[in-house]
């Protein structure tokens, strides 16, 4: 293991941040069973980073950009992309990449050093990267700040063992933010917006036509693009929604299993049974059963 973390010797301003794991502390993270799967090794704030630049040949570690607003860029073997305010960079180790702010209009950045056995598996749910433009996301801004109030909490391994598991949380938040595209046609697919329209729809039927028609999108462009923001099939997720929604109503407890699949549009209450049954995993009856007494 390396005991060096290469971050840029960029010279900080009044207001940026920089804090490093130090070696020792490094060593511990690495055997703890509670950190060993993630944990961060450097971490800092950039604000309007005029002359920043970095250029990593061969890095041993992971490292996690979020623009918060201002331009840069990013090479990579695959080419050169333009950055932007709101626009997620995820640098994986041995892969060889530069970056730097704009010389016009620096960028403002967090940024974190990470390695650990289990950090494939946490980003395996991003899928290819490394840029992802998810806007300005105030929840995330407020998960780097607080990964960054590591700085004040001295060099104690329980604060260090928090900060990890607060980085995993930050990490495993990444799959769930809220994804849209923008379309060739200008127009924006948001899939907080068609899951919204799902829910609209639990207690009648929505097929694939009627749901990208609410979209103006033709059928397969409209399950081409969702497929690709959310790994899933768009009728997939309404099937999912809706048996959560089951849940729901059979945790209550007041109403028959019948009852239960008409609210939700089933009429014939053996193809809903066999829907809850593939999704939840166990029959509706079987899932009331472990909610009684």
């Amino acid at each position: 293991m390396s005991t060096r973390v290469e971050t840029s010797n960029w010279p900080l301003p009044a207001n940026g941040l920089r804090f490093i794991t130090p070696p020792r502390l490094r060593r511990t993270l690495v055997r703890h069973p509670l950190t060993a799967g993630c944990y961060p090794l450097a971490l800092g704030f950039y604000p309007d980073a005029l002359g920043h630049r970095m250029s990593r040949p061969a890095p041993d570690d992971y490292l996690l950009i979020y623009c918060r607003a201002g331009q840069g860029w990013l090479e990579t073997e695959d080419g050169r992309l333009a950055i932007g305010g709101g626009d997620l960079l995820l640098l994986p180790k041995g892969r060889a990449h530069a970056y730097g702010a704009d010389p016009e209009k620096p960028w403002t950045l967090y940024w974190v050093h990470f390695d650990g056995e289990l950090v494939a598996d946490f980003l395996r749910p991003l899928g290819k990267g490394p840029l992802w433009r998810i806007g300005v996301q105030p929840r995330l801004l407020a998960e780097f700040d607080a990964l960054l109030n590591l700085r004040k909490q001295g060099l104690s391994l329980p604060h260090f063992i928090y900060a990890a598991h607060q980085l995993q949380a930050l990490l495993a938040s990444l799959a769930v933010l809220p994804a849209r595209a923008k379309l060739k046609s200008g127009r924006v697919l948001d899939v907080d917006a068609v899951q919204a329209v799902m829910r609209s729809h639990l207690h009648d039927s929505l097929n694939l036509d009627a749901l990208a028609a609410q979209f103006k999108l033709s059928r397969f462009h409209f399950a081409k693009t969702y497929r690709a923001l959310t790994g899933h099939a768009p009728i997939q997720d309404f099937i999912q929604l809706k048996m959560a929604h089951a849940c729901r109503l059979l945790d209550e407890g007041e109403q028959g299993i019948r009852e239960v699949a008409e609210q939700l549009g089933y009429e014939d209450v053996y193809y809903f049974s066999r829907l809850f049954r593939k999704v939840v995993g166990m029959a509706p009856s079987h899932y009331r059963a472990l909610h009684q007494g």
